[in-house]
């Protein structure tokens, strides 16, 4: 690694972005958060404010900058932004990081693949068990479900264990993971029924365990994608991944998944790399008719995305 390696950029400044920023920053991290949709040149430092589920607040003085403003970057960099952005960043950082590791804190399947093929040397996936919900500007609420693994994309062990080192922090841990693919098609599989079924319901994410018809409409869709899995090697068993969606849904019960709060921001969505790669994963394999319901709820959550039929 080089010599900033003990310098943390995160890329998107959204409420899992804004979190982090400030636990490694208490942590005694050098940390600069980086807008992922905004290249206006702009430099500033802002007072971020996390709230906890048991009223504690964490706050920080964190630098925010854009992307355009850092001709290098030389250090850990985080991605924490929608991923539907990948294509066009793994471009503009191609060139500005040389050997730097790029972890990726994203949902669904295949966001790694833009940085694949612009042959990034030094990736590595993990998966989220906490949620963050914007309250204002400056300020989210922070939750964590269990401790997030980060496993190896393309890398090393030792590289690895670095990562996790500087990442992990008592509010907002992080563990090393060598199965990760296993963990990565399980909880895509839970995303693709909490970014689906709760912004059509325009429910929290709670109501998994609250209601026997939407844990039904659930299980029919872990069913579908638990098919495709299997096909690719991944052996999941739907019980297991029933199970893990109705932990999310208990200790997230009352905080909005992620798509309902772009809905209602009128953002774009990630629906792309969960149901909709479900989608197209089927469709390479001709075998299309094995997902139509995981197909029909994520156009349904694309219309209402795209037409803003929220309140």
């Amino acid at each position: 690694m080089r010599s900033g390696k003990n310098h943390i950029y995160i890329i998107g400044s959204g409420a899992i972005g804004k979190a982090l920023a400030v636990f490694l920053r208490i942590s005694g991290q050098k940390v600069t958060l980086i807008r992922g949709s905004v290249n206006d040149g702009s430099v500033k430092k802002e007072r971020i404010r996390v709230e906890m589920q048991d009223g504690t607040v964490s706050e920080a003085d964190i630098e925010i900058r854009t992307l355009d403003t850092l001709p290098e970057i030389d250090g850990i960099i985080v991605l924490a932004n929608k991923s539907f952005g990948n294509q066009q960043l793994a471009v503009s950082l191609k060139g500005k990081t040389g050997n730097s590791p790029i972890v990726l804190l994203q949902n669904g399947l295949g966001v790694e693949q833009p940085f694949v093929e612009q042959e990034f040397s030094e990736l590595y996936r993990c998966v989220l068990f906490v949620t963050s919900q914007a309250v204002d500007d400056l300020t989210v609420r922070f939750k964590p479900v269990g401790i997030s693994p980060i496993g190896i994309e393309q890398g090393s062990y030792d590289h690895l264990k670095h990562i996790v080192k500087q990442l992990h922090t008592p509010e907002f841990s992080f563990k090393s993971e060598a199965d990760m693919q296993h963990i990565v098609w399980k909880k895509a599989i839970a995303n693709c029924v909490f970014n689906s079924v709760c912004p059509l319901l325009e429910a929290d994410n709670g109501i998994f365990h609250r209601n026997a018809g939407a844990l039904e409409i659930a299980r029919r869709i872990i069913a579908e994608c638990v098919t495709i899995a299997k096909i690719k090697n991944v052996l999941l068993e739907p019980i297991e991944v029933e199970e893990s969606l109705l932990l999310i849904s208990k200790s997230s019960d009352g905080q909005l998944i992620s798509t309902l709060q772009d809905i209602r921001k009128g953002r774009r969505t990630e629906i792309d790399t969960l149901n909709f790669e479900i989608v197209r994963i089927a469709d390479s394999l001709d075998i299309s008719e094995a997902v139509r319901e995981t197909k029909l709820l994520g156009e349904l959550t694309k219309i209402k995305s795209e037409t803003g039929a929220l309140h």
